[in-house]
């Protein structure tokens, strides 16, 4: 990051929500799943600011404009007995990009991760996107080739939560 563009990493708040929705609806272009975005700015902001809520994010603002951004959860290692944090989407406007503001959020993520006595701090990054592969493997982070992740969504969500559990 230059000395010109004051970098400042604030959690998110309502006013903000508009722009990480934005981010978010970025992110789902850039990685070829906009197909997949459902979720309102509405949606996004309940689940933020809920009284007891799932989900957190900061926005990190250059020169007070939102350049990037990080929305995390606490997730739970039961071999560890600690809680994780878990890094759901990290994104930083092309514009910004180069500046060290992905760098900046993961370090912020980080010192929060330390600060809360969280066991890890994990995510997912797509197998075809080298570039933030590198990245992360050069921060220190490690891929685990050995692990796949499971979803089920949709109809098949109905249809698994409509099944008899026994039999």
């Amino acid at each position: 990051m230059s000395n010109a563009t004051p970098l400042v990493i604030v959690p998110a708040t309502r006013a903000l929500v508009p722009a990480i929705h934005g981010m978010i609806r970025e992110l789902a272009q850039y990685e070829k799943l906009e197909h997949l975005m459902s979720g309102s700015a509405q949606a996004l902001e309940t689940e933020l600011f809920a009284v007891q809520p799932v989900i957190e994010a900061v926005v990190a603002l250059a020169d007070e404009t939102p350049a990037g951004f990080a929305l995390y959860f606490h997730n739970y290692s039961t071999f560890l007995a600690r809680k994780g944090l878990y890094l759901e989407d990290l994104y930083v406007r092309p514009a910004h990009r180069r500046r060290g503001i992905g760098r900046a959020l993961l370090i912020h993520l980080a010192r929060l991760a330390v600060a809360r006595g969280c066991g890890r701090f994990e995510w997912s990054v797509l197998d075809w996107n080298q570039t933030a592969i590198q990245f992360y493997e050069g921060l220190g982070a490690s891929l685990l080739p050995e692990w796949c992740i499971a979803r089920v969504t949709g109809e098949a969500l109905q249809a698994l939560a409509q099944r008899p559990a026994v039999g």
